[in-house]
């Protein structure tokens, strides 16, 4: 606490009062006018709460006011516009509302603004722009609108501009050519819109300039001219451009920005073509990300020969070819990103020499055996994913040297052989996902070394043997998947197998035992003994079937391809799809039995199916009920919808079936990959819960990567498609979890092609634009379906699942709905409104502080909670034109998630 009636008595020739960095609480202290000598303030990192006095504004001495990082909060008082002599005003990090005073423009010989991270709003007030002695204007996260106007070019001492994290709108003016002191440029997260200006090639002092999360557009060679321009910059390190409407070509000149370039970012637009040979120049490059573009070549080798580069990242492309071997000339590479494109042949062994922390290959072409050499990297310690690829050979025992990595995934692959026991060694690993392989024997007694583990997923191998006792050991683990291999014996009851949703065994019909909820049969002692007999014999004669079965099926396959050949490349090549009819599809689903139904829609029903295909043994069946009004239509339009899309985040669609039934009826169905762990809806509000009240629940950290996932499809159906379509039934319903939990968007029955609404009429669609709840408003009155429509749905969904409430309670009546609910509260009462379930989690992933809150729930999960919940209240704005874009919503939900995590932000 401040001594304020000692300050206030004794103060009348202090001229410095500094008090920093000691913990103070309490106000600051009125009735300063008693200072009449006092030239600095210097209250900087305290817990100061309240307003500014006023009579601040009576100091006429004062120079520099520093009171950041406190908690006060209120408007900033006019009449600091008084302080003629004033040079420096520093009042970031705290709670300040309101708009910024237009007095501040009559302090002459201010050089220093700082009003960061606030909450202030409006525009900045035109006598700013004249303040010719001003050298940092710094207002970065706030509420600021309105767009920056040509008079920024009076700011000639400029050296610092950081207005990021803002709403400011219109274009960036090319008057800010004329600020050619300024060093850093940060514009980031904002609405500006249009092209870059060529003028930026006088600012020959620019060391950073962040443009990202912008709708910034470049179409052609005369709107990428301004990275001419910037060739002039020959200080410029940090260059961003991520997260904008940047598309066409990468031109040439980007090879001849400065020398000193260290980060170059292009990620999240949508720019074509190949990776230039020539980016070997930038000599000094240390990050290079281009993911989520529309890249379609080869990874230059000359990559290789940037040897200061620490991080790569290319994921989300349709890059072709195979992975350099110079890129192992890195001796600096902690990160390389390659997942989701079409990189064939084998993983380089020379990448072994490179020092990563994170190497993520997954979703690839890739062939062949995993070098052993990757597992001598020490350093390896957050991701190792080589997921969904055509790997083949056995995992190397080596893999025992990363004693320190955190997440392994090496599923979905041909992998064979024992799981070597040496994993053991990894004690650290948290996450490991080898589903989806061809790997036997017996779960290694070693893996009971692995007390960290969270989730363990060994589904569809060919495992035999018992479920060791220790798994139950394991208080970390959240999940648990042996689903769909040979194990017998009985399951354990203790630990994670108390909870039937926290695990799962299905497809082992040996097992017995277990909780209730499984629904297996009892063991008795002398079952035990006999089982394990059976089993032995079963195995040896299994083995010997299988040897001859193979046999039979080369020979048969080998006379089958002969007699087909001519059918595989005509059919296969006009229709990658497998050709599935009614018959097939009948006995898939058991004659579309109930007890294989998993959900009914409006126009139709889902069944689960098993099926034999080479890459898929369970599979998903939605058919569609042609009695139904618009049932037709609905098929038509999912499969245009789906025919034409490509993404981790949508649902995949394996084939269709149109023709007739037993009947001579039409039927019409489509197929998908079965998701196994339902919809998101199912997660939310689950039906039934044991006597202890538990059941399936989504921690923190997975329902903000869901959120993500949700958002990167809408945002690539809205601007990445070449034909922008609209979901128009965004619920948590049509959200499904695959095997890893990532959300799978489906159900495209009442989707849009935006270039087609134009030409339908838009009578009798009112109830075809979405589901009660979620629905835009705008789509009651009539209006057309648009992009906005699906970000209103979204908006809906993202409140739904941090509140745990649907938009249709029944608590929500007399005006109040979702949206408002959340608005209210989100000022001062957020944790009230939190799911209950999340409070009782406490929050999964986040750094602890040191005084944890009463609920549960750390302070860094509060904040994390209500700012995603504050996106789906700005998403879910009356107005359409007021909502975000999605684009918008990824990179800000991004940022929550690395602040929530604890990583830095540039």
């Amino acid at each position: 606490m401040i001594p304020t009636s000692l300050f206030l008595q004794n103060c009348s020739r202090l001229r410095i009062f500094s008090l920093s960095h000691n913990n103070l609480n309490g106000t600051i202290p009125r009735n300063l006018s008693n200072c009449l000598y006092l030239r600095v303030i210097d209250l900087d990192r305290n817990t100061l709460e309240g307003n500014i006095p006023s009579d601040i504004g009576s100091l006429p001495k004062l120079e520099t006011v520093a009171i950041r990082d406190n908690l006060l909060e209120g408007s900033i008082p006019p009449e600091i516009g008084k302080l003629a002599s004033l040079t420096g005003l520093y009042m970031r990090f705290n709670h300040l509302n309101g708009p910024i005073p237009a007095a501040i423009g009559n302090l002459s010989s201010l050089t220093q603004l700082d009003l960061s991270n606030n909450l202030l709003a409006g525009a900045i007030p035109a006598a700013i722009w004249n303040l010719t002695s001003l050298r940092g204007l710094l207002l970065w996260n706030n509420r600021l609108t309105g767009a920056i106007p040509s008079d920024i070019g009076n700011l000639v001492g400029l050296d610092r501009l950081l207005l990021s994290s803002n709403e400011f709108t219109g274009t960036i003016p090319p008057e800010i050519g004329k600020l050619e002191k300024v060093a850093a440029v940060f514009l980031q997260n904002n609405n500006l819109v249009g092209t870059i200006p060529t003028t930026l090639w006088s600012l020959r002092n620019l060391d950073a300039l962040l443009l990202r999360h912008n709708h910034l557009e470049a179409k052609n060679a005369a709107e990428w001219s301004f990275l001419d321009a910037l060739t002039n910059c020959t200080r410029l390190r940090i260059l961003d451009l991520s997260i904008n409407h940047l598309s066409g070509v990468l031109p040439k000149s980007v090879a001849n920005l400065s020398k000193t370039l260290q980060w170059l970012k292009i990620h999240d637009n949508q720019i074509a073509g190949s990776i230039l040979t020539e980016i070997g120049n930038l000599s000094n490059l240390t990050v290079i990300t281009m993911s989520s573009n529309l890249l379609d070549a080869t990874i230059p080798a000359a990559l290789g020969s940037l040897r200061r580069l620490i991080r790569i990242d290319l994921s989300e492309n349709y890059l072709v070819g195979e992975i350099p071997a110079t890129l192992g000339n890195l001796s600096q590479l902690t990160s390389l990103l390659l997942s989701s494109n079409e990189l064939r042949g084998s993983i380089p062994p020379t990448l072994g020499k490179c020092p990563f922390d994170s190497l993520n290959l997954a979703f690839n072409k890739l062939s062949g055996a995993v070098p052993k050499e990757i597992f001598y990297i020490s350093s390896l310690t957050k991701l190792f994913d080589i997921s969904h690829n055509s790997l083949t050979g056995s995992l190397p025992p080596e893999i025992g040297n990363l004693r320190n990595i955190q997440i392994v995934d090496v599923s979905s692959n041909r992998l064979s052989g024992e799981i070597p026991g040496t994993i053991a060694q990894c004690q650290v690993l948290q996450y490991l996902h080898m589903q989806r392989n061809f790997f036997h024997g017996s779960i290694p007694s070693s893996f009971g070394q692995l007390k960290g583990l969270r989730v363990l997923d060994i589904s569809s191998n060919d495992l035999w043997g018992r479920i060791p006792d220790f798994v139950g050991s394991f208080r970390s683990m959240t999940f648990l998947n042996l689903s769909y291999n040979n194990l017998g014996g009985e399951v354990p009851t203790d630990g994670i197998f108390r909870n039937a949703s926290a695990f799962s065994v299905l497809g082992n019909i040996n097992l017995c035992g277990g909780v209730p909820q499984l629904g297996l049969p009892s063991c008795s002692s002398e079952k035990k003994t006999s089982s394990v007999k059976l089993i032995a014999i079963i195995s040896v004669a299994g083995g010997i079937c299988c040897v001859i079965f193979l046999i039979s099926c080369f020979a048969a396959r080998y006379w089958l391809c002969k007699s087909r050949t001519h059918y595989s490349v005509t059919a296969r090549s006009k229709d990658q799809h497998r050709k599935v009819s009614f018959a097939e599809l009948t006995k898939a689903t058991g004659g579309f039995s109930p007890a294989n139904l998993l959900g009914m829609g409006s126009f139709g029903s889902v069944y689960r199916g098993a099926v034999d295909w080479e890459d898929h043994k369970d599979v998903a069946v939605k058919v569609f009920n042609l009695q139904q009004r618009g049932a037709s239509r609905s098929f038509v339009a999912e499969c245009e919808a789906l025919r034409n899309t490509r993404h981790r985040n949508l649902v995949k669609v394996l084939t269709s079936c149109s023709g007739v039934d037993f009947g001579g009826n039409d039927f019409k169905a489509l197929v998908f990959e079965f998701l196994p762990n339902g919809s998101m809806d199912e997660w939310l509000h689950p039906p039934e819960r044991d006597e202890q009240g538990s059941s399936r629940r989504l921690s923190l950290m997975q329902r903000l990567n869901i959120s993500i996932d949700v958002a990167s499809a809408l945002g690539y159906l809205h601007h990445h498609c070449r034909t922008p379509i609209v979901h128009c039934d965004v619920k948590p319903s049509n959200v499904l979890l695959d095997h890893d939990m990532v959300a799978r968007v489906s159900d495209f029955g009442l989707a849009r092609f935006l270039n087609k609404v134009a030409s339908k009429s838009s009578t009798n669609l009112v109830t075809l634009r979405g589901s009660v709840g979620y629905a835009a408003p705008e789509y009651g009155m009539g209006n057309k379906v648009s992009t906005e429509g699906d970000v209103y749905s979204y908006g809906i969904l993202l409140l739904e699942m941090f509140t745990g409430k649907r938009p249709t309670d029944d608590g929500f009546k007399e005006g109040l709905n979702l949206r408002r609910y959340v608005e209210v509260a989100l000022s001062k009462h957020v944790v009230d409104i939190i799911d209950p379930h999340l409070l009782l989690q406490g929050g999964e992933g986040e750094a602890r502080h040191a005084n944890p809150m009463a609920n549960g729930l750390s302070t860094r999960a509060v904040e994390c909670v209500a700012s995603v919940l504050t996106v789906g209240v700005l998403c879910s704005k009356e107005a359409p034109k007021q909502r975000m874009h999605m684009e918008a919503v990824v990179r800000e939900l991004h940022d929550i998630k690395d602040a929530f995590l604890g990583l830095p932000l540039l």
